[in-house]
């Protein structure tokens, strides 16, 4: 048997991991959905476009959901991105798809964590829901609706802080701390933690590569214990100053306590660096090529970022990866692929 999969959000940094690995694993044949690329294009906010370019997936087992409409605030986040799924998810059915389950991703807002500090470890079954709105509620009992009522199977992935080689994405922390060690070497500078001291040395944090969230997919989309059921998926936990000091050890970069900062209030002014090393690159425009808001995020957060994997590695799927090894190889893709200047005049050295 061979599986039908479309992936919603295929230019995105999970859709992009979800492609590559599709096409290598024997026995999946994969369709890429998004509003400007991919073999189907379709605007999801628009429903009777997406009804129309879903005649092309008629023959869908398993859809990827790693789509995502931001903007408006929680309120329009939550309006939009439930109509989105719910536009896609109509027009399957109105194609006639013989749609088996749907693997859907969520963050770890669905714990709280962007209203506040929150108790960690997170534990999927345990942590009581935050308050709304929160487009992954209104998504999750969207799918659960439409099962109850006859529809297809689906399974959730939490993963946090994806780290891929997709660009353009706002919310890469590898073009971050990339794009920030390329500036900080041309201009001669220490490669300095720009979050505070707490952060670096005293708090937990963790991230997960697209690619192996990818693989988790697969086994999500296919498994009998994973169907009805929401899983974390991240790797090992650690201190910031751990990975920032193995990234500068790999590219031969000088550290030095960390300088708490906005990297988007100050990096701006630093354009001209950029534009001297840049010239090559997919997106040369500053502006538009690092998100450094999302940086100041992750490294302004002075708190522990745990998930349980405990429930996850019993329904039987134990695959990890280490960390600081995603995160260079992550930064060395995207080297290669012209998403972020190489670092230094030499590149990366060995490890």
């Amino acid at each position: 048997m061979v599986y039908k999969a479309l992936v919603a959000g295929a230019n995105g940094i999970i859709g992009k991991a979800l492609l590559e690995e599709l096409a290598r694993a024997p026995g999946w044949e994969a369709r890429g959905l998004s509003r400007s690329h991919g073999d189907i294009r379709a605007d999801l906010t628009d429903a009777a476009q997406t009804h129309g370019a879903l005649e092309a997936a008629a023959d869908c087992t398993h859809l990827f959901y790693a789509a995502y409409g931001p903007g408006g605030g929680l309120a329009g986040e939550d309006t939009r991105n439930a109509a989105m799924l719910r536009n896609l998810l109509n027009g399957l059915q109105h194609a006639g798809a013989p749609l088996q389950r749907v693997v859907l991703y969520q963050g770890a807002k669905v714990y709280g964590v962007h209203l506040g500090p929150v108790s960690t470890p997170f534990y999927e079954d345990e942590n009581p829901r935050p308050i709304g709105p929160n487009f992954y509620f209104t998504q999750q009992r969207e799918l659960q609706e439409r099962h109850e009522a006859g529809g297809p199977e689906w399974t959730i992935l939490r993963p946090d802080v994806v780290v891929g080689d997709a660009g353009g994405n706002a919310m890469n922390i590898a073009t971050v701390i990339g794009a920030y060690a390329a500036i900080c070497a041309a201009d001669g500078a220490a490669f300095r933690f720009p979050g505070s001291c707490k952060t670096y040395d005293r708090c937990l944090a963790q991230v997960t590569d697209a690619h192996a969230l990818a693989r988790a997919s697969l086994w999500a989309a296919t498994s009998g214990t994973a169907a009805g059921q929401a899983f974390n998926y991240v790797h090992a936990p650690f201190r910031w100053r751990r990975i920032w000091e193995g990234v500068a050890r790999h590219f031969g970069l000088t550290t030095g306590e960390p300088i708490p900062f906005s990297l988007a209030g100050h990096m701006p002014a630093l354009a001209p660096v950029w534009d001297a090393i840049a010239r090559d690159l997919v997106q040369p425009d500053f502006a538009k090529a690092v998100g450094w808001g999302f940086g100041d995020f992750v490294f302004g957060t002075e708190a522990d970022v745990i998930s349980d994997m405990t429930k996850i590695r019993l329904a039987g799927y134990a695959q990890d990866v280490d960390p600081l090894a995603v995160l260079i190889s992550a930064i060395e893709r995207q080297q290669q692929n012209g998403v972020i200047p190489r670092i230094g005049r030499d590149g990366p050295r060995s490890r």
